[in-house]
């Protein structure tokens, strides 16, 4: 069954793989702004070869647009943090090893204060080099309009060439790993229907404890589309692509979790059958017939989580709940023989227990309508910390005292 959800095949040449690669799209953005940047510099500073102008390009234009604003505001802050750092030493003492280590033991702390993250090396940087030549106020200034004539050429190439959204991409890693959580789900299952040693077993839940890593990954990935939305002119409901983007990994972050959990239990049965079938036949096709809907189901929601149309997104849902029923159906029949199991023999009525409640968990997390109601919490709490937000700010303007010296207050 196709399981595209609608979905345009995006994989169709290299071309279109290129231009949906964040590093290339990267490098030819930075490689143009730089250039664009150093051509600028050389009209308008005195430097013979302004670097710093292309250097500042090529540290502040990033794959969004909100990032290449925050990167740019912290690189310029940085140096001439550090250019006034460098101006105060220099009409003081001179450069010497210990006026030298004062100065980047100063750039340093300040660099802390003033916030500017990873560029705190930078504020070093600056005054080290201001601090080095025999004109500082004229190579002071000089590296000041070179870093300004980098962050706007940055900023500028952004806004007039926007970056692209990377919500396709994030949707794309959201499904793959819906995939690969739905092949571990079906090797787990399958264990359920033989007598697999421990080792075996151990395997699973080593793979089952690597989901942590690509979970990692393509949070990664709806980082950079979560950044992508923001500030971006071709994008009109940004908050609500974000939410709906970062739940569903949320979803799939806490079924991955119930999954480990599962592998555990796989290993545990292991080691009391030592060698012996896990469940009879009967119990255990039960088991492999609730799994492969519930891998299913899997994927179907991940496919309505990243549907960009209504139509691709109906049909994903009616997918996933007709894959819910089927698998709380079998779910069902496989509660009845486990409790059988569990009266017969009560030493391992905990293990059945928890290979249900493993079931039921992943069951209740990909239910729409639990979904639905996450989703509206998410999206009230972005709600009203935007409001607070705005209100914080409406109060910092009113009671400044420029406003107040204005009004007479």
């Amino acid at each position: 069954m196709a399981r595209d959800g609608g979905r345009k095949d995006r994989r169709d040449g290299p071309l279109a793989r290129l231009r949906r690669d964040p590093f290339a799209v990267q490098t030819v953005r930075s490689t143009a702004a730089a250039t664009l940047s150093y051509v600028v510099a050389l009209r308008l500073s005195s430097e013979p070869v302004p670097l710093t102008a292309p250097l500042t390009a090529l540290l502040v234009v990033q794959v969004t647009l909100y990032s290449t604003l925050t990167t740019s505001l912290r690189r310029v802050n940085s140096v001439v943090v550090g250019v006034l750092i460098a101006i105060a030493f220099s009409a003081v003492v001179g450069l010497s090893w210990w006026s030298l280590a004062l100065v980047i033991l100063a750039s340093l702390l300040v660099g802390r204060l003033v916030r500017v993250e990873e560029f705190v090396p930078e504020v070093a940087i600056s005054a080290m080099l201001v601090l080095g030549v025999t004109q500082v106020s004229d190579t002071a200034w000089d590296r000041v309009l070179e870093t300004l004539i980098g962050a706007v050429v940055g900023m500028l190439f952004n806004l007039v060439l926007a970056p692209p959204v990377w919500v396709d991409t994030a949707g794309d890693s959201i499904e793959d790993l819906a995939r690969r959580m739905r092949l571990l789900l079906l090797d787990v299952a399958d264990e359920f229907t033989g007598a697999p040693p421990v080792e075996r077993a151990a395997v699973r839940l080593h793979e089952a404890r690597r989901l942590d890593n690509d979970v990692a990954d393509v949070d990664g990935a709806l980082r950079t589309a979560e950044d992508s939305l923001r500030f971006n002119p071709r994008v009109k409901e940004g908050l609500l692509h974000r939410v709906v983007l970062r739940t569903g990994l949320d979803t799939l972050e806490i079924c991955a979790v119930v999954l480990r959990v599962l592998a555990r239990t796989l290993t545990d049965l292991a080691k009391h059958r030592e060698g012996d079938e896990l469940l009879p036949e009967r119990a255990a096709l039960s088991v492999r017939e609730t799994a492969q809907y519930t891998a299913d189901a899997l994927v179907s929601f991940a496919v309505l989580v990243t549907a960009r149309g209504s139509e691709a997104a109906e049909a994903a849902e009616t997918r996933l709940a007709g894959e819910l029923r089927a698998a709380r159906a079998c779910r069902d029949d496989a509660a009845e023989r486990l409790l059988a199991l569990a009266l017969a023999d009560p030493g391992r009525w905990q293990l059945y227990g928890a290979l249900l409640a493993e079931v039921d968990r992943i069951l209740d997390e990909l239910d729409p309508e639990h979904r639905g109601r996450r989703l509206m919490e998410e999206l009230d709490l972005r709600v009203r910390e935007r409001r607070e937000r705005h209100r914080r700010l409406t109060l910092r303007d009113r009671w400044s005292p420029r406003r107040r010296a204005r009004t007479g207050g």
